[in-house]
């Protein structure tokens, strides 16, 4: 039965006319956000559909812990790359939170388009490119490369309403491990001296990533952080020590 707070959202945010079908749609296991079309995203508006991944709460806390650690690590107008950048919900956050010049890359041209009118409804400047992570060349330095890339096993169950968004976005290969291993050992010649690297992972792939990280890097040091739930759900990379901070 759908939630309260769902059909709450609905009244809310549909006009009259519309909010029969938005119920009906809603019954059926249809994602609210796609409903009304839009999510509030650390103090952003951002549109969906279903040519992108919904943006969560999770992913608001890794922007606030970037921004957090970019500040620890003396990090100043940081040049930053987003890995699958889809909405453009993390790179818009991170813009007009902080002075920096952000690329934002992703395989899907149809999430692209929904990334540029978001950058554009939020009054941000964003280079944004499509470019697949397993061909993508780019001799720039970066002081932050920042992901939340597909990290679901292929086997795994889901909730009802994620089948209805992007699977491009949501499952990878080798245990939901594959896209890490790629970002790793593509961007080791792409970090400046004083780095930081921010993912968002699965809640069983902090240790592995950690290796993987231990793999490719040179002798960096590695955080895993856990989520509001207590899952495990992001990994802070650096070349300097890192400390949990609230």
């Amino acid at each position: 039965m759908e939630d309260n707070y769902d059909i709450n959202l609905l009244k809310k945010y549909l006009p009259k006319e519309k909010l029969e079908e938005g119920l009906k749609k809603l019954e059926s296991g249809y994602p609210v956000q796609y409903i009304i079309g839009n999510v509030d995203f650390y103090n952003t508006n951002i549109l969906v559909n279903e040519n992108v991944l919904i943006p969560r709460f999770e992913t608001e806390y890794l922007v606030e812990k970037t921004i957090k650690y970019l500040k620890v690590l003396n990090i100043t107008k940081p040049k930053i790359l987003e890995i699958g950048v889809g909405s453009g919900c993390i790179s818009i956050a991170l813009k007009k939170n902080i002075d920096c010049d952000i690329t934002g890359i992703d395989i899907s041209e149809k999430a692209l388009e929904v990334a540029k009118i978001n950058a554009q409804n939020n009054n941000v400047d964003i280079n944004l490119l499509e470019a697949n992570i397993e061909t993508y060349n780019d001799n720039s330095k970066y002081d932050l490369i920042i992901s939340n890339p597909p990290y679901v096993p292929y086997n795994s169950k889901i909730g009802e309403s994620i089948k209805y968004e992007p699977e491009i976005a949501i499952y990878a290969q080798e245990e939901g491990l594959y896209f890490y291993k790629i970002i790793l050992e593509k961007i080791k010649n792409n970090l400046k001296d004083n780095y930081l690297i921010a993912l968002e992972i699965g809640d069983k792939e902090g240790q592995k990533i950690k290796e993987l990280a231990n793999y490719y890097l040179n002798n960096p040091y590695v955080l895993i952080l856990k989520d509001y739930n207590n899952y495990e759900r992001y990994v802070f990379i650096s070349n300097q020590i890192l400390n949990n901070i609230e």
